[in-house]
């Protein structure tokens, strides 16, 4: 008879934090720290929206379904960032809303418009950065985390990390 793997309903709470924990973090430079987002930055905080849903619906009801959708979201989170560095290291254009396009061929009248009809904060631009690493490179490797704890709470190795820490910590 097949074993029914369990969600870890710890490390659901977990990932539901992560999420939370970052989304207050983006508010808090956006609101305190003056740093208005970009188009693509309020793209990148969807998905920890929906991971926070998918955390309460975990811990609740349905929680292999929620896990599952935790651990895509952040996936598809980790891609947006992934999406929004590239953009701002100018691997590959962005979007034409938020972005600095090509002017080359274009009249004074053609910039002018251009320029008064562009977004004041430029996804191509890194506001912020820590160790050389923008905001959005930040969110991308804590959404690759957070998709790591939501596929071990759907898998159940939550409670073979803990049984595996639970013994190496009886054997000292």
């Amino acid at each position: 008879m097949a074993r029914v793997l369990s969600v870890d309903r710890g490390f659901v709470m977990l990932a539901g934090l992560g999420s939370a924990a970052l989304l207050l973090a983006a508010l808090g430079f956006q609101y305190l720290g003056g740093l208005a987002p970009c188009a693509m930055c309020i793209w990148q905080r969807w998905p920890h929206a929906v991971a926070l849903g998918a955390a309460a619906l975990g811990l609740s009801v349905m929680p292999r379904l929620a896990a599952g959708l935790g651990a895509a979201a952040m996936l598809t989170g980790a891609g947006l960032a992934l999406y929004h560095v590239g953009v701002e290291q100018r691997w590959w254009e962005g979007p034409a809303t938020c972005s600095a396009g090509d002017i080359s061929g274009l009249s004074a009248e053609a910039l002018m418009a251009q320029i008064m009809t562009a977004p004041i904060v430029r996804c191509d631009e890194i506001a912020w950065e820590l160790a050389g690493i923008s905001m959005a490179g930040w969110n991308g490797l804590a959404s690759l985390a957070l998709a790591a704890v939501w596929l071990i709470s759907l898998t159940g190795s939550g409670r073979v990390l803990r049984g595996a820490q639970a013994s190496s910590s009886a054997s000292q």
